[in-house]
């Protein structure tokens, strides 16, 4: 569901700047610090989330061991590996 609402630029510092509102941010999956592109056509500016590669706690928080089958070594251990 697309979110929007009216507002104003206005100046900041020697820039100019735009307010999101908290349900446009959500609807967008932005909170402060997410690292946007701004991209600028005449009479249009778009703003997008950088995709980025989760980090090693996103992924192990996403990690199901139902879904995933636990770890899985295709081969016999080798060496000291204690098993």
């Amino acid at each position: 569901m697309a979110h929007g609402f009216s507002t104003q630029v206005n100046q900041w510092g020697n820039g100019l700047a735009v307010r999101l509102n908290k349900a446009v941010a959500t609807a967008a999956g932005v909170a402060e610090g997410t690292p946007v592109t701004i991209m600028a056509q005449p009479g249009r500016i778009v703003i997008e989330a950088v995709e980025r590669e989760p980090n090693l706690e996103e992924m192990l928080a996403a990690f199901d061991p139902k879904k995933h089958r636990g770890e899985v070594m295709a081969f016999p251990p080798v060496g000291r590996e204690v098993v």
